[in-house]
């Protein structure tokens, strides 16, 4: 039986700004060629996965486009492949609500059907109101609220009624740490639930700091899923820090368990393009020590890497520094903060 769960794959918006974050602080890397965001995003598209995530927009994104991350949404929507299947839907992602709503045009069915927008939670108001601009102008609107596990219940609460009242295509609960168990998914799903008119999807983005991403997946499927859901996935894992729910553990998982019909052998080609990004001394993504630590001390796993690649420290003295570290410093990475840490 399908539980209504949707998959949105979002490797090449999530890897991409993997790749871009490693090449910021210079972990040498490839990067995506032109033909290969096309391919990839071809690929995607015939394995019959129901939401396709292009890539991401920034305005000072300038130079970055070999790594997804686009200046705007023109430039973002010429990596969009043919459509073959009306159902499916095709997003992209602003990373932050700067964008000037109009320098943002109106939705044609030549451009990518939704965007999904990570709220800045120093800027919620302006972050939401972001979104609603969005949802007027004719996109399906996702919202992202980053390490979900942050806000308060009056916060979580102010997402639902605001999500109602725009019309939201999904509201996401996000384990940007990688630390959530089972017992915070059904927590958040519960509390979204309870609040969120039908017509709004319950989405789940999972990091994989604690391997945990696809026991909590299934839990989230098995347990809960009682409406129509969206689970985030990125093929062979690839994202941010330790990655992501790997598409094709979630694909293959669906069509055993739930009677869907993804093409495996689609996805798996993904797979063997993102090979080339894998052949370096350091692993630009994926389960390691060095990423686990952060999840431990529900911190930014930026500090770790930095503490590692800047400062030469073993993963002991790492995990003393986070465990001592406060906890109005482990929700964002500055340089100057991990400066404070260190006594520098």
């Amino acid at each position: 039986m399908n539980k209504k769960i949707k998959i949105l794959d979002c490797t090449l918006r999530d890897g991409g700004q993997g790749l871009d974050y490693n090449d910021h602080i210079g972990i040498k890397t490839e990067a995506f060629t032109d033909s290969e965001k096309l391919r990839i995003a071809e690929l995607v598209r015939d394995s019959g996965i129901d939401i396709i995530e292009i890539g991401c927009m920034s305005e000072s994104s300038i130079g970055r486009e070999r790594f997804a991350v686009y200046e705007n949404l023109s430039d973002l929507c010429r990596f969009l492949p043919e459509r073959k299947d009306p159902r499916q839907i095709f997003t992209g992602l602003y990373i932050d609500p700067d964008t000037p709503v109009d320098k943002i045009p109106e939705h044609t069915p030549e451009m990518v059907d939704g965007i999904r927008v990570i709220l800045r939670y120093s800027q919620l108001k302006k972050s939401v109101d972001f979104c609603a601009s969005l949802a007027k102008k004719g996109y399906k609107t996702f919202i992202q609220p980053m390490l979900t596990m942050r806000y308060t219940d009056d916060e979580l609460k102010m997402l639902v009624d605001s999500a109602n009242e725009m019309g939201a295509y999904a509201l996401y609960f996000v384990d940007s740490f990688g630390y959530m168990d089972e017992r915070d998914i059904e927590r958040l799903y519960r509390f979204y639930g309870e609040g969120l008119d039908e017509s709004v999807r319950i989405g789940f983005h999972a990091h994989n700091n604690m391997e945990n991403a696809f026991s909590n997946a299934r839990y989230f499927i098995e347990n809960l899923a009682d409406r129509e859901c969206i689970i985030d996935s990125c093929a062979a894992g690839m994202g941010q820090g330790a990655g992501n729910l790997q598409t094709e553990i979630i694909v293959d998982h669906m069509n055993k368990h739930y009677g869907t019909e993804y093409d495996f052998d689609c996805v798996l080609e993904v797979c063997d393009i993102l090979e080339k990004f894998r052949s370096h001394d350091m692993e630009v993504w994926g389960y390691s020590p060095l990423r686990f630590i952060p999840a431990v001390h529900k911190a930014a796993y930026k500090y770790a890497a930095a503490m590692k690649l800047d400062y030469k420290m073993s993963l002991s003295e790492i995990n003393k520094i986070l465990s001592d570290m406060p906890l109005e410093m482990r929700h964002r990475y500055t340089a100057d903060d991990l400066k404070k840490l260190l006594g520098k």
